[in-house]
């Protein structure tokens, strides 16, 4: 295999030049050479410790650094304040306009929405949300994924992303998220209280079930059971819901608040330190495409009750108990289901961690970005309605008194 040193270092218009990584093991045939650049959202801070989206797009540039192939988070019209001072680690690129998304050289994924914009090689778009359900949306998500090679975040997604934009199923491919190997290797304390510990670590958000388990906490199996603990973390607050849902979780005699984790490990700590991990996700006007805090629950050795919807149940790595959604009796039963169940055993864990890791996922997404791809729904209509509207070609007459 060719090989060179190459020095990666951050990109970010003249307001930083530090070295990421260097490496001796550049593939010059292989992605090595093509710069992978993730889009996100314009006008928003990347946050940490608040999301899915968040997790798995610096978890996959990290990984992505780690093997030599150079990748990066690009931000707009934030400049420095994007968020990139609590990734020390991670590429990061601010540029001043969407327009100079056109400029980039490389591999362009956009993260989340698709906003429409030139590029200098097809574009890719990973759907981490479900569809909108405001019409007044409907639009912008239709143009943007137009012309834009898709991936989702679960088999359940890609269906659901089909069924929206109208397309065959087949041409969205499928990238699962993952959990940090932080979480697998995180040692669980002795419980020397052995009560029952139970963690909300969603954000603040409704879509995310809060409510539901907020109404679970009065249930009489859960209300007359002393022996469970409950906590819930800050994620989320920073927005307008999230602090009042914070108030009323604090007011909650039942629950402890704590602030939210901003890093894997910290995470991961904290996840070794409950026995259920719960995910009542709202189904009336939201589906959970995946759930990645369910397999990083999984691997810390957590059990996971969860709403049996949208992707959640493809989260299974062995420990996820399905409820019916936004029923704060059913969820009471599995969380009963769950603390008698206790804890994944040393080998359910272990099993666990070997499913949905950081390194199946950038593998998945190399061959995506490798592969062809297949013609978008946009273009072939585009040629037909050119087809149809090229002039018609004349049948030539045979001439008087000549054999054909």
């Amino acid at each position: 295999m060719l090989s060179a040193r190459r020095r990666v270092r951050a990109r970010s218009r003249g307001h930083d030049d530090r070295v990421l990584f260097e490496s001796d093991t550049a593939d010059l045939l292989g992605w090595y050479h093509t710069l992978i650049s993730f889009i996100w959202s314009p006008g928003n801070p990347l946050p940490a410790g608040t999301g899915g989206s968040e997790n798995y797009t610096v978890g996959q540039v990290r990984e992505l650094n780690r093997r030599g192939i150079p990748a990066q988070v690009v931000t707009v019209g934030l400049g420095v304040a994007d968020g990139r001072d609590e990734f020390t680690d991670i590429p990061f690129l601010s540029l001043a306009t969407l327009a100079e998304v056109s400029e980039l050289d490389g591999t362009v994924v956009f993260v989340n929405e698709p906003y429409v914009v030139s590029t200098r090689a097809p574009a890719f778009v990973i759907l981490h949300n479900p569809p909108p359900i405001r019409e007044r949306e409907w639009a912008f998500v239709a143009d943007g994924t137009r012309d834009r090679a898709l991936i989702a975040t679960s088999r359940y997604a890609a269906e659901l992303w089909s069924r929206f934009l109208d397309i065959d199923v087949a041409t969205i491919s499928v990238v699962y998220p993952f959990a940090e190997p932080c979480f697998a290797t995180q040692p669980r304390p002795f419980n020397a209280g052995g009560r029952t510990r139970v963690l909300f670590a969603g954000r603040l958000s409704p879509e995310k079930g809060i409510y539901t388990l907020l109404s679970t906490l009065h249930i009489d199996i859960i209300d007359q059971d002393l022996d469970l603990d409950f906590m819930a973390t800050t994620a989320g607050a920073d927005k307008p819901q999230g602090k009042i849902i914070e108030q009323l979780l604090g007011a909650h005699p039942r629950v402890s608040v704590v602030p939210t984790r901003k890093t894997p490990a910290a995470m991961a700590a904290l996840m070794a330190e409950h026995d259920v991990v719960v995910m009542p996700s709202n189904s009336q006007y939201w589906h959970e495409t995946f759930g990645i805090v369910s397999i990083e629950a999984q691997h810390a050795g957590c059990r996971v009750v969860a709403s049996d919807d949208g992707g959640l149940p493809e989260t299974d790595c062995g420990g996820v108990i399905l409820v019916k959604p936004d029923d704060a009796e059913a969820l009471a039963w599995g969380i009963r289901a769950a603390a008698a169940a206790g804890p994944l055993s040393v080998a359910a864990r272990r099993d666990a961690g070997t499913r949905f890791t950081v390194g199946q996922s950038v593998d998945t997404l190399l061959s995506v970005l490798a592969q062809p791809q297949p013609i978008p729904a946009a273009t072939t209509v585009q040629q037909l309605e050119e087809l149809i509207a090229a002039p018609s070609v004349e049948r030539a007459e045979p001439v008087a008194g000549r054999q054909p």
